[in-house]
């Protein structure tokens, strides 16, 4: 299949390009100023593009049979300066891209979110204004999908982790001041934590590309599906699986900041997994393949 990716420039997007590419042809769509000279192009398209309006026309050319959103703009705790910045990411060019799917015959379209919607297990209660713009870009898709026979499916995420990231995430810290011997001030740890390795998102991706190959495609159209870790430890026992598996002693201090405003203590539990994913590697597993390779 001819298959677009967005935020090919970020973790995510990145490793499903590279995934998928051996398969599929995939063109990875980025902003005219966007750096890719670290990334690995072969076998992949690079596709530039100034302002939305140039979208369409790239839709034409390439006959896109499906599209994979994993482009956006995450603020934890938003400033009104950054307000404009999160509804052009996350509701302004996906709703871009929609347009220019329908208007060519796009037969499917997978989006990201975020557990972040669903604060207290619920099935709509956002976090924080930027997983209310994501909440608001699927409402959005409706529109799209009721007026055309695009497919809209998303794959929801919590925290990821693996090899080649390099965003300021908890084991990248941890990693950190384990080699450096310095000392890291966490809240008090006992938010329960569902981490997903990098490999078993791929895969759930991948999966998700093949079911929209089958002839029941149509059941997953404006559905939301998550990838969940079967462990859910809390965040201290998981900097002990990070001591045991690493051999090295972290030196955090708990309880040496506040917990964030509207902290998610139990993770979303509600939601139905891939159809036809299963997770692969356990925490251990993932952490020591992140570390060692």
């Amino acid at each position: 299949m001819n298959i677009l990716i967005t935020g090919s420039t970020g973790f995510i997007g990145r490793e499903v390009a590279y995934h998928l590419r051996d398969k599929h042809h995939v063109y990875i769509l980025v902003r005219k100023s966007s750096d890719v000279n670290t990334m690995d192009l072969a076998n992949l398209v690079v596709l530039r593009y100034e302002q939305y309006s140039e979208l369409e026309d790239i839709f034409k050319e390439y006959e896109f049979d499906g599209v994979i959103h994993a482009a956006s703009s995450v603020v934890v705790e938003h400033t009104k300066e950054q307000i404009p910045s999160l509804l052009d990411s996350n509701i302004l060019f996906g709703t871009h891209l929609l347009e220019s799917a329908k208007m060519t015959n796009v037969k499917w379209f997978l989006n990201t979110g975020t557990f972040w919607q669903h604060y207290n297990n619920e099935d709509y209660n956002p976090v924080n204004l930027y997983s209310a713009t994501k909440e608001a870009f699927e409402n959005i898709a409706k529109f799209y999908t009721q007026s055309s026979n695009l497919i809209f499916t998303t794959i929801e995420l919590n925290d990821t982790f693996g090899l080649n990231d390099t965003r300021d995430k908890v084991f990248n810290l941890w990693l950190k001041i384990s080699r450096s011997g310095e000392s890291l001030d966490m809240s008090g740890g006992e938010q329960i934590i569902d981490i997903s390795y990098i490999e078993d998102i791929v895969s759930a991706y991948a999966t998700m590309v093949e079911n929209f190959r089958k002839d029941y495609a149509y059941r997953y159209n404006n559905k939301s599906f998550v990838v969940t870790n079967k462990e859910k430890p809390t965040l201290r026992e998981l900097s002990k699986i990070f001591e045991e598996v690493s051999g090295e002693k972290l030196s955090i201090n708990w309880g040496g900041r506040e917990y964030r405003n509207r902290e998610i203590m139990q993770p979303y539990s509600l939601g139905s997994s891939v159809p036809n994913w299963r997770q692969k590697f356990s925490l251990k597993e993932s952490i020591k393949k992140t570390i060692f390779n």
